[in-house]
């Protein structure tokens, strides 16, 4: 996981405990096969891809899976 993407996604979702959690459910989604809402780029892990989404604010916490699931 990439710290400064950490810092930046701080800055969006300031609980700690959200942030993981958020990041955590998003990690096993794509790990499941669900498409990433931001391009893939080389070297960047799913973790990274969770928290690109939420900085773009692709993803926000309390976001039903349905809503996610169809801005894909």
């Amino acid at each position: 996981m990439k710290a400064e993407l950490v810092e930046q996604a701080a800055l969006v979702i300031t609980d700690p405990p959200i942030l993981i959690n958020l990041v955590s459910k998003r990690v096993r989604q794509l790990q499941a096969g669900r498409p990433a809402l931001v391009q893939r780029l080389p070297g960047l892990r799913d973790a990274d891809i969770a928290l690109t989404e939420i900085i773009q604010g692709k993803i926000k916490p309390g976001m039903p899976e349905e809503i996610a699931a169809s801005e894909e």
